[in-house]
């Protein structure tokens, strides 16, 4: 099948026109070599969530196989082709039944893929915990992440942890030969952070959030993340970070920015109140809090969603959408097969028109039905 006459995002971070060739992976991209203004049809990499916890009420630690079926559906017709089940600081006998059952995920027709797991806790500061049980923290344990990667299959693909908790940096050392470290709800200073950086940390999970703000004798976790050159986390729903961070941190970052979600599974339903990993979270016009206190609790946007809200701020489209694509593959070594419209990748795409609207999904070459 071929797409002719479209503005495709290029693994460079450019819109070109041109067609392409696809089955089930692509095969063939060609440039036109003059350039026609009037065609408004994007073709984009399928998004991909690093940091999602579910949506239309089930979460990805405590749902069965056909409710995140259901997730999955949730992200396909919204855009996201690939997805990191994010789970969240719990009991390891419930982590451990969630390895289990995200293990015998298989994607169905209308759903997205499965690229692994991000773990998200239970190894956090107490300080910075955010909608993380306190509880249920603890200090990093090696065999414990050894016991449910086992039961995953090897799909976490993404540990997060706090660097200044005892023994954090040894964890980072072992945990970083077979899954990429966050770090993450944590009162690191600069120093700890890129103890922790050079130990094999290479990403931050949603900056500016769940860390020491960036300040100009303490740079903390940030400046050091800077200086690492690492991959961070940032989300866009209009209400975790102002607008004028959101433009400093893609021109602090290029092509290190990981658009995410961070939805709960309250994404995708009205108003209310609801409970996610434990607590009581009211949704008001789409903004998550705790109920008790002032803690926003994750998002209830969809990636794209998030993509609209940054070009919305200035960002080019070009560099918002290669956030919530060829970035987040690459971050996890993955941009051969999914993120990028080149050949021999997965024929994930998503045809958008010139309000950023959703006019078709592909995932390996197949299009979602969306009604």
């Amino acid at each position: 099948m071929t797409f002719d006459n479209v503005r495709i995002l290029f693994s460079d971070g450019v819109f070109r026109t041109g067609s392409l060739e696809f089955d089930e992976t692509i095969r063939k991209i060609n440039v036109n070599t003059s350039t026609n203004s009037d065609i408004k049809t994007y073709l984009i990499p399928g998004l991909i969530d690093i940091h999602t916890h579910g949506a239309c009420g089930f979460d990805h630690t405590d749902c069965s196989v056909e409710e995140r079926q259901k997730i999955a559906s949730y992200y396909a017709k919204n855009g996201t082709t690939s997805f990191l089940a994010t789970t969240i600081t719990s009991e390891e006998s419930v982590l451990a039944d969630a390895m289990r059952k995200i293990a015998k995920y298989e994607r169905q027709a209308s759903g997205a893929r499965c690229i692994g797991i991000n773990m998200e806790g239970p190894f956090f500061s107490y300080e910075k915990r955010g909608a993380h049980s306190p509880e249920l923290l603890r200090h990093p344990d090696f065999s414990m992440y050894e016991r449910l990667n086992a039961l995953s299959g090897g799909q976490i693909s993404l540990m997060c942890v706090a660097p200044e908790l005892p023994g954090a940096i040894d964890f980072i050392k072992s945990v970083s030969q077979t899954a990429k470290i966050s770090l993450a709800h944590s009162t690191a200073d600069y120093v700890t952070a890129m103890d922790g950086f050079g130990s094999g940390a290479t990403h931050i999970t949603h900056i500016f959030n769940g860390m020491n703000p960036f300040l100009h004798r303490e740079p903390g976790i940030i400046g050091a993340a800077l200086d690492s050159n690492a991959y961070v986390e940032l989300i866009c729903d209009g209400y975790h970070i102002h607008p004028a961070v959101i433009r400093a941190t893609f021109r602090m970052f290029p092509r290190r920015v990981c658009l995410i979600s961070d939805s709960l599974k309250c994404t995708n339903l009205p108003d209310g109140e609801y409970d996610s990993g434990g607590f009581a979270v009211i949704i008001e016009n789409g903004r998550a809090m705790l109920k008790e206190g002032s803690t926003l609790a994750g998002s209830t946007i969809s990636l794209l969603q998030g993509v609209r809200n940054a070009v919305s701020l200035g960002i080019p489209l070009a560099d918002a959408v290669m956030a919530a694509s060829y970035n987040c593959a690459e971050s996890l070594g993955l941009e051969k097969k999914i993120g990028s419209l080149i050949p021999g990748a997965y024929a994930d795409f998503v045809l958008l028109d010139s309000n950023l609207n959703i006019q078709k999904v592909y995932i390996s070459g197949k299009e979602v039905n969306r009604s």
